[in-house]
């Protein structure tokens, strides 16, 4: 500007006729000015005159034409760019380094645009649906399936299993029993309904029981002692003619010898050693 200021603030030179630059309502001549307070641009390290255009960013200056993309020299003057370590890169040039890829279209997320995260991977918002009804997902319940995304009704509706007891659907784990998926909750004992799923078990006319109430109830009782024989733990029996007894009560009705794997002779219910037998 011209003016009617006299003489330079720092020099002292006469301003008649000249442009100066003001500062904190100093005249300053065009070269004190730069000399003094001209910002130093980024790109090429020369000042930035006062009759230049000075851009600024994060406290760091460029000449209008310095400002471009490091990687592709585009002008970034009113365009959108974006920074990384420093460097200033346009919207393109970042999405090819440094932009998430979509995990279902393989496009570059541009910077800006509204992404979807899940397990580690992202997606753009309109890729991010129910592979079967094509609905957004957004933050709905969601189940995976074959690296696909399902909503919880359409999952259910392709995939799920029913649990053969309640009937309603098995979203995850379960029990197979008889060729039936079961919840693990629901696959109990017949009669008391202790959860059977991680405990030994006794199956009894499609049935599952727990091994104490299948002993209680269903066990087969000693011919002897009228006590049930256990049906796990690989506990001996001796059996004969649809009768059994347990291991130690298999023993001759008067001389109570052991009779297991020995001879022995009946005398109606009465089981009895060779001995006792013939006298």
């Amino acid at each position: 500007m011209t003016s009617g200021h006299t003489d330079c603030h720092f020099c002292l030179q006469s301003l008649r006729g000249r442009k100066y630059a003001l500062r904190e309502e100093n005249a300053y001549c065009v070269p004190c000015y730069d000399s003094l307070y001209a910002n130093p641009c980024e790109e090429c390290k020369q000042p930035i005159e006062c009759n230049s255009k000075d851009l600024a960013y994060k406290g760091r200056h460029w000449h209008e034409g310095c400002f471009r993309c490091a990687k592709c020299s585009r002008s970034l003057v009113e365009k959108p760019f974006a920074a990384k370590d420093e460097v200033l890169l346009c919207t393109e040039c970042y999405s090819d380094e440094y932009s998430s890829k979509c995990f279902h279209c393989q496009k570059t997320i541009m910077p800006g645009s509204r992404k979807m995260e899940f397990k580690g991977s992202s997606w753009h918002e309109t890729c991010f649906v129910c592979q079967y009804c094509r609905q957004p997902l957004g933050t709905k319940p969601l189940i995976t399936k074959d690296n696909e995304n399902y909503c919880v009704p359409c999952f259910e509706k392709q995939f799920a299993h029913h649990c053969y007891a309640c009937k309603k659907v098995i979203t995850s784990g379960g029990v197979t029993y008889h060729d039936q998926p079961w919840h693990e909750e629901c696959f109990v004992c017949a009669v008391c309904k202790t959860q059977l799923s991680r405990q030994r078990f006794i199956s009894k006319d499609e049935y599952p029981f727990c091994v104490d109430c299948f002993s209680k109830f269903h066990a087969k009782k000693c011919a002897a002692c009228k006590k049930p024989i256990p049906a796990h733990g690989g506990a001996k029996y001796i059996s004969f003619e649809e009768r059994q007894w347990h291991g130690e009560c298999f023993s001759c009705m008067k001389c109570s010898v052991s009779l297991v794997g020995r001879e022995f002779l009946t005398r109606q219910d009465d089981i009895l050693c060779h001995k006792c037998g013939s006298a």
